[in-house]
């Protein structure tokens, strides 16, 4: 059962182990894929590399405050 929500992505991963390792190890590296290096060696690749944020809160307003009625 939960081996059987997994096939998918090791079946990927197998299929392309650079590529996961790649990504995986930037990842681990916070490696920025809007800077210029690494931008234009993606493009360089076929990639599109869209402005985009990243998902963690990297805009300095910290924790946000609620009010509960």
């Amino acid at each position: 059962m939960f081996l059987d929500e997994l096939t998918p992505i090791l079946q990927e991963i197998l299929g392309q182990p650079a590529a996961f390792l790649g990504g995986f190890a930037s990842g681990l590296l916070k490696v920025n894929l809007n800077d210029d290096p690494v931008k234009s060696w993606l493009e360089n690749q076929g990639a599109d590399v869209s402005s985009q944020g990243d998902d963690d809160d990297s805009s300095g307003k910290g924790p946000q405050t609620i009010s509960i009625d």
